[in-house]
This record gives structure tokens, sequence and C-alpha cells, in this order.
């Protein structure tokens, strides 16, 4: 049985297929036009796909916003138009002739990749927080995902760090993800986040802000280890040491919660292998 998988998110997508075996057999990545928005990715991955000519059995996606688990349809995204209330798994069973269909948030995707194939096997609960162009965040129990009452449960990177901050996309001021994602890491300083994370001095101000986030994670939810995916999540050392000092600094000194924090061992493929495990647990 062969699983197609696919990670839509802010700045790029990646499609691959798994056989029987859980190998990887087919694997393309290309960057999103946001001027072209949906349609524009939409009409890439059936491309892709059909220039496969593989035996597609069953689909899941990992997709950067937020998700109706229950209804199976996208939220919204807040970085790339004319995705609310959008019937992806519609899609892909009409476009794709794929019946099998599931669909989570990308985060809670990433979550079950790190935390079956990845740094995050043996630990639980396992938080996942995915650093790219926006953020989120995956909670992985022993019991699997814990995605909440109405499929928000996660969503670390709209807690407020700053209040009276800066103008996020979500309507709210001073968010997380406003402070320390990578679209707006660009806007502010003008450079990439990658070149801007070779500057030792941007980065002990940087963690500041990502401290106060993860501090929040820490507190609430008490994980056995935090890995940090995305883009930014690939910075190394010259992020992850600075991060842990700045984050033991803060958490409150009573505290003797433990504060694992380490980098996706599965780099940008994390949400693929989460998918492969999400169809699986998802009997699709």
């Amino acid at each position: 049985m062969n699983t197609l998988a696919i990670d839509i998110g802010g700045s790029k997508f990646t499609i691959a297929v798994f056989d029987d075996t859980g190998a990887m057999i087919r694997r393309e990545s290309s960057a999103t036009d946001r001027e072209g928005g949906k349609d524009w990715m939409l009409a890439r991955i059936a491309a892709v796909t059909r220039e496969w000519l593989l035996p597609l059995h069953r689909c899941a996606i990992g997709f950067g916003g937020p998700v109706d688990f229950e209804k199976q349809v996208v939220a919204l995204s807040t970085h790339v138009g004319g995705w609310a209330d959008f019937d992806l798994c519609g899609w892909v069973r009409r476009e794709l002739g794929i019946d099998a269909v599931v669909l989570d948030n990308d985060a809670n995707v990433g979550a079950l990749g790190e935390g079956i194939h990845g740094v995050g096997r043996g630990f639980r609960p396992l938080f996942y927080m995915t650093l790219s162009t926006g953020i989120g965040g995956g909670i992985l129990t022993e019991n699997g995902v814990y995605r909440g009452a109405d499929s928000y449960a996660g969503e670390l990177g709209h807690l407020t760090i700053r209040p009276g901050g800066p103008d996020c996309l979500c309507g709210s001021q001073g968010c997380f993800e406003r402070m320390c994602c990578g679209l707006w890491l660009e806007r502010d300083f003008g450079k990439a986040a990658k070149e801007l994370l070779e500057d030792p001095a941007f980065v002990e101000s940087y963690v500041v802000n990502l401290a106060l986030g993860l501090k929040a994670c820490v507190m609430l939810l008490n994980p056995a280890r935090i890995v940090i995916g995305g883009g930014i999540g690939k910075a190394g050392d010259k992020l992850f040491v600075p991060l842990r000092k700045e984050l033991r600094r803060q958490v409150t000194s009573w505290s003797r919660a433990r504060l694992d924090v380490v980098p996706a061992a599965l780099g940008d493929d994390s949400v693929l292998y989460g998918a492969l495990e999400l169809a699986r647990l998802s009997g699709v």
C-alpha cells in the first residue's frame, strides 16, 4: 500500500510517497508562490503526483494552519490566501482519485513524525514546535495527539508574549509568532532568518523572545522533551546553546521541570514521516 504524504507550509510544500515498508520512494519540494495562493499550490501538487505514475492507495496531509480535525477541513491560513474552510480532503479525492484521506495541522503531524521516528521517541508528553514561516505546536501524549476540544490545542504561535507589541496577522499584538517567526524576522530586519542567525548579537536578543514562548509551554505542559522543527530549527548550536541558557534563566527558580529542548532529527521531513503515521493511526 503506497501512502502519499503532503506537507503544506507557508513558504514551501513537500510531497512524498512511502511504500508498504515505510520507505520513502519519491519526494519533491517546491517554494510557495504566495501570489498564486491556494490554486497554484494545488495545481503543482496534482501535476507532480501525476508525473510519478505510481499507484496511490491513501493520503495524509499536514497543513500549515488551523485544521478542524473532526470535520476534516482546513480552517484557514494566515500566510497564504484562499484556504478558509476549504475541503482539502475532498479535493484529493476528486483530483487525485485517492479515496482514503486524512488531514491535520502540520505541527500535530510533525509531533507524530519526531515522536515515532525522530528525537521524540520515548519522550511523552512531547511538545513539537515548528519554527519557520510561522510558529505552531503539537502535543503528543501516550494516547496520541492531543488536539483539544475544537482542534486548537498547541497553537503556541498566538500566545501574547509582548503585550502592546506589533500587530500580528492574526489580528492580535505581540504574538509569539509575530516576534519570532521567519516571515516577520525578514520583514522587520530586511534579512532572511538564516542570515540573521549568523550574528551572535542578534541571536542573544532573539532567544529572549523565543524563550518567553517556550516558558509558557514548559509551565503549562511540563513536557518530557521539546523538539523544534522548521527552517529556523535547523540553525544548530548557534541557536540552541543560547536558547537553553536563556530558558533556564527565565523559568521560575522553584520549578524542577526538565528543560530538554532539541532540534528535530528528521529536518524537513518531520511532517512527511508524521503523515505516514497519521494515515496508519487513522486507519485510512
